[in-house]
């Protein structure tokens, strides 16, 4: 049998794919393993600290329970319980929608808001190896990951997330400069690829043609996009 013939019971060939997907599965369990030892102490499941983390970044603004459900990539039951969990721990409180008061959200008490701020994210390890990496090395990073997102969204896999790459205010190659290529409308500031945002409560989502635009010039670099 040649080397290349693979026998029956063998394990398939995988592609270099395989491999990155194995490295990104570890990345992940570390931030399980870390959310879990952080957060259960002070009495929250990962599900419940992220919700108050997403209500955190509203600010004054509510949310209805579908909506944080979408923003968290859960189903809606699984939010409806951790709700109810945060009501009762008094860390958020329903209210009527200023703008439809036929709906009900949830906002942060003023407890709330003192744990959503407490809580560490990011634990220092993951920070500390994304600050080991130089500017080129996060900007292809960022990239990179921001390909992958938009794969996942694109198969309903996860919410729509708030990036950069398609926002209204988002110049992508408008300078000369390398270093900082792209522009931001919203802020009047050149941007570096390692400086691209994933969740930026300021964005506002451009329409579809212009979403796909956006991604041919910052990904592939065709047709220019004018300041």
């Amino acid at each position: 049998m040649s080397e290349g013939t693979r026998r029956a019971g063998d394990a398939p060939a995988r592609g270099p794919e395989h491999g990155l997907a194995a490295g990104l599965s570890k990345i992940a369990l570390a931030l399980r393993h870390h959310a879990w030892a952080t957060q259960g102490p002070r009495g929250l499941t990962p599900t419940q600290a992220q919700a108050l983390a997403v209500l955190a970044a509203r600010g004054e603004r509510g949310l209805t329970v579908s909506r944080l459900a979408s923003e968290l990539a859960v189903t809606q039951p699984t939010a409806s319980d951790a709700v109810a969990a945060l009501v009762r721990k008094e860390l958020i409180r329903r209210v009527r929608s200023e703008s439809d008061r036929r709906c009900v959200e949830v906002r942060l008490t003023e407890r709330g808001r003192a744990m959503a701020g407490a809580e560490a994210l990011w634990p220092d390890a993951l920070l500390g190896a994304i600050d080991a990496l130089d500017e080129v090395e996060r900007g292809v990073l960022t990239r990179a990951v921001m390909k992958v997102l938009r794969r996942f969204q694109e198969s309903g896999r996860i919410p729509v997330a708030r990036m950069c790459a398609t926002c209204v205010h988002f110049r992508p190659r408008v300078h000369a400069d390398s270093a900082r290529p792209h522009h931001c409308a919203f802020v009047d500031a050149p941007l570096a690829d390692g400086g691209l945002r994933f969740d930026c409560p300021d964005h506002e989502r451009a329409d579809a043609a212009g979403r796909e635009r956006l991604w041919k010039v910052l990904i592939e670099g065709r047709e220019a996009v004018g300041a």
